[in-house]
């Protein structure tokens, strides 16, 4: 994957690697601090973080082929996504922007993104699931062209659930 940068806000997209992870690590927990502890509590917050966000968590979703993409501000890591690519369906597992990065269309074109290279790779759709309560990012996505198709409740452990939309996306 090529870096693409744009002149006007030097925003820079990158593939990440396995030795990124400790840096998705630390950029997942600082954003997730955040915008989560008024969506979810702190204590499920941190039970997410250390099940999603384990560096060998990290490390073998990008070894098995999903895509993280690092998006740099005036060379600062400010978030990144997830995408695996899937026969028809391209999932987004994750789209996270540093809050103060916010307000910028960073995020809109972090979805633009996401969506060309899902496109590129054949899917017709691109799918994703959001906290129903995180209204800033259904907001997001709905502007982006994402519909509400789905509601789901599903157990995470330890007396957790995510309580999310599915969100989809035609390409």
């Amino acid at each position: 994957m090529k870096v693409l940068m744009n002149n006007v806000s030097r925003e820079t997209f990158r593939l990440s690697t396995p030795a990124d992870a400790p840096l998705i690590q630390k950029l997942a927990e600082r954003i997730w601090w955040q915008v989560y502890p008024s969506i979810i509590g702190e204590a499920q917050l941190r039970y997410m973080l250390e099940r999603m966000y384990a560096l060998p968590t990290i490390r073998a979703e990008i070894e098995a082929g999903v895509e993280y993409v690092l998006l740099s501000l005036a060379s600062r890591p400010v978030g990144f996504y997830a995408l695996e690519h899937r026969p028809e369906t391209a999932r987004l597992h994750k789209l996270y922007l540093d809050v103060d990065a916010h307000g910028q269309g960073l995020g809109q074109r972090m979805i633009a993104h996401a969506a060309e290279r899902a496109r590129d790779r054949g899917a017709r759709f691109m799918d994703l699931t959001v906290n129903k309560n995180n209204q800033r990012a259904i907001r997001a996505y709905k502007r982006a062209g994402f519909k509400i198709v789905q509601s789901l409740v599903l157990d995470i452990g330890q007396g957790y659930v995510m309580d999310d939309y599915r969100m989809c996306l035609p390409l």
